[in-house]
């Protein structure tokens, strides 16, 4: 990918797209040697190898507090006229959350069209679907139709229209809608993933004239923003006026795995909902383990079997050795495709009963206690159930103790709904710090994310082989489109609200629930938080500069503003965010940094300042400037964890707006 045009002429039948909206430049295929050349060549701002990108991959809209009668939903008629676009792997049109009943005429000043092409004609779109277009390395005259099924299952979580008696087979039965359901829906398919093809599609998203962007895919590996086509691609889009948000990863929980980091994304991690689908694993000395299946028995119990255990990784298991017996398959730690191994167990044997008499999976050992994340990955055709790793503990220790360790399965075949404690961080959720600066808490927000069911592509049920319109899918990349409905929701009551109000007011009305995680995403608060920060391209550029980054790097980012004019007295933490990093270094026992806040609220209002500190460290703050001196109370080389957290509330009577603070000590 080049950005800006040179004077070097360039083989145009080896353009893939031009860019022209949110960067000015265009995707090329060259040598390596023509990649430098091109590099040097008069009037190019950078050039960026292209990178493969993945996919982070009924209830929640409730478990939100979103309801038709009162609150976000009401006030803002459940977001209808707002557009959202998804850069993604398609759509499935024909699905019944797409349906437009009851929707008027897309807005005047909409300029994206659907291109039709093979099995997608142009008339499957309609007042929901106002939008259809494909990306394939050049090539855009492919179907936008979804055949794997991510993208219809994103688009219908943020803006799926309301679909009575909805679910998997029995399960999670209701209505499914999504969290705003009257919004519009513009896709973007993707054809390889590559960071070209993602690009072409925020450009094209932004130029239609969509409110949001929903990206559940990013890159696993940190680089810095001005190495970062997608990240100046949201740059650009925010400069528009368009709000990005994207998923954070699932490489969690290791600390500093968090991605999608710069100040100007909406980054967003996962987390479980009160939601469970309840099944027994007794033991044969009449131990209960509780698991979860969405097996559907005829039979509540099976009889005692004797069980084996295994990796469930290697060949050695075969129909004629597991022929009667229960396969447990346990975390060897080399984290393999567990969940797809009993469905091929199944079909070498011609079916359970032929080969294993049912299946546990066991979660991985990193996993958090209780939460179980595997079953839009696991075929429940068989007697299959899926047990928490410390379940799996117990069963690990009877095994050893009896020599003839037996068992039998109890399915309730049953949603149970608010008996388990959530919402938790998913296990897999990325975690911060910010790995590229770590001066910027990242993710911002977390949303639902483990096993959220949503609209799926009529052409693929990978691994369920009763296929189904509806299904259960967990990843950041589900959590993406719930931030991203409730932003349109904000949309709509707030017109003229910046991108980074919108972002801000998400942030600091989410409840708090993990430090490096972040805080749970809360809509009837964002919607009116009274209080906002705003930041724009000059803050972000100023932002960048106290990163060090020299005018070349700048122009990479912002051609137009690639100079450094104000510098920020608290170095990159000084940006106007609404959460603090003071990092004390040994050399300093205080840092002061400044923020400013928008009253946004149509009332006179008074506001109380509430400090919630670590025991290391006393903060004083002015109210109306809001400069906030951090004091490390042993000096700046206390001997302390190397982070703790804090917080700074503003609150009154009617709203509470909260700023989350982290303290690192560099001993």
């Amino acid at each position: 990918m080049v950005t800006a045009h040179s004077t070097r002429p360039v083989n145009t039948s080896r353009i893939l797209y031009t860019y022209d909206t949110v960067m000015h430049g265009f995707a090329v295929q060259l040598t390596g040697d023509e990649a430098r050349h091109m590099s040097d060549a008069v009037g190019v701002s950078g050039v960026y190898e292209d990178r493969l990108l993945h996919h982070m991959t009924t209830r929640t809209p409730g478990f939100l507090g979103l309801d038709p009668g009162f609150g976000a939903w009401r006030d803002t008629d459940s977001g209808d006229g707002v557009i959202i676009g998804f850069v993604d792997s398609g759509i499935w049109p024909e699905s019944p959350s797409f349906s437009d009943r009851g929707l008027g005429p897309v807005r005047s000043s909409w300029r994206g069209k659907c291109v039709g092409a093979g099995d997608f004609d142009a008339s499957l779109c309609n007042n929901k679907l106002v939008g259809a277009k494909t990306f394939g390395m050049g090539n855009s005259s492919g179907s936008p139709r979804d055949m794997f099924g991510h993208g219809t299952h994103v688009a219908s979580t943020a803006a799926g229209s309301e679909v009575p008696d909805t679910g998997f087979l029995m399960f999670a039965r209701g209505t499914a809608r999504g969290v705003t359901p009257k919004a519009r829906i513009s896709m973007y398919k993707l054809s390889v993933m590559a960071t070209a093809e993602v690009v072409a599609g925020i450009d094209a998203a932004v130029k239609d004239g969509v409110d949001i962007i929903s990206l559940s895919l990013g890159d696993d590996d940190p680089h810095p923003f001005y190495d970062d086509a997608l990240a100046i691609a949201a740059f650009g889009a925010e400069r528009k006026g368009v709000i990005v948000v994207l998923a954070g990863g699932n490489a969690g929980p290791k600390a500093s795995t968090v991605t999608n980091v710069a100040p100007w994304m909406t980054t967003v991690g996962a987390a479980t909902v009160d939601r469970l689908f309840p099944a027994d694993f007794i033991l044969g000395d009449g131990a209960v383990l509780s698991g979860q299946s969405l097996y559907t028995s005829k039979a509540n119990r099976t009889t005692m079997m004797p069980m084996l255990l295994s990796s469930c990784h290697g060949n050695d298991l075969t129909a004629e050795n597991l022929k009667g017996k229960i396969l447990v398959c346990m975390d060897d730690g080399d984290g393999g495709p567990r969940a797809h191994r009993p469905n091929k167990l199944r079909d070498d044997a011609g079916g359970f009963g032929k080969g294993p008499a049912g299946v546990v999976l066991v979660e991985n050992s990193w996993s958090q206690d209780g939460i179980v994340a595997d079953l839009g990955a696991v075929d429940f055709s068989g007697p299959i159930l899926v047990l928490s790793f410390s379940a799996g503990e117990k069963l690990r220790d009877y095994v050893a103790t009896f020599r003839n360790p037996l068992a039998s399965f109890s399915f309730a075949c049953d949603t149970v709904i608010g008996e388990n404690r959530a919402p938790k961080v998913a296990s897999f959720s990325s975690r911060g710090p910010n790995p590229v600066v770590p001066e910027l808490l990242k993710p911002d927000v977390i949303a639902p994310g483990v096993n959220i069911l949503a609209a799926w592509s009529g052409a693929d049920s990978p691994t369920n082989s009763r296929n189904n319109n509806y299904l259960f899918e967990s990843g950041t990349s589900m959590a993406c489109p719930h931030v991203a409905g409730v932003a349109a929701l904000i949309k709509k009551k707030h017109p003229n609200w910046t991108p980074a109000m919108i972002r801000l007011a998400l942030i600091t009305t989410a409840g708090a629930l993990d430090n490096t995680g972040r805080s749970i995403l809360d809509d009837a608060l964002a919607m009116d938080p009274g209080l906002v920060y705003d930041a724009g391209a000059r803050d972000y550029v100023d932002f960048l500069c106290a990163l060090n980054y020299t005018t070349e790097q700048l122009r990479r980012v912002a051609p137009d503003l690639g100079t450094c004019t104000t510098a920020l007295p608290g170095g990159p933490a000084d940006l106007n965010y609404p959460s603090f990093v003071v990092v004390f270094d040994g050399r300093t026992d205080v840092r002061t940094l400044t923020r400013t806040v928008t009253k946004v609220s149509k009332e006179a209002e008074k506001y109380k300042v509430t400090v919630v500190a670590p025991e290391h460290v006393k903060e004083q703050y002015e109210k109306r400037s809001y400069t906030v001196e951090f004091r490390s109370e042993g000096g700046g080389n206390t001997e302390a964890p190397g982070w703790e957290f804090g917080h700074i509330i503003w609150e009154n009577e009617k709203r509470q707006v909260r700023s989350p603070v982290g303290f690192q000590w560099k001993n």
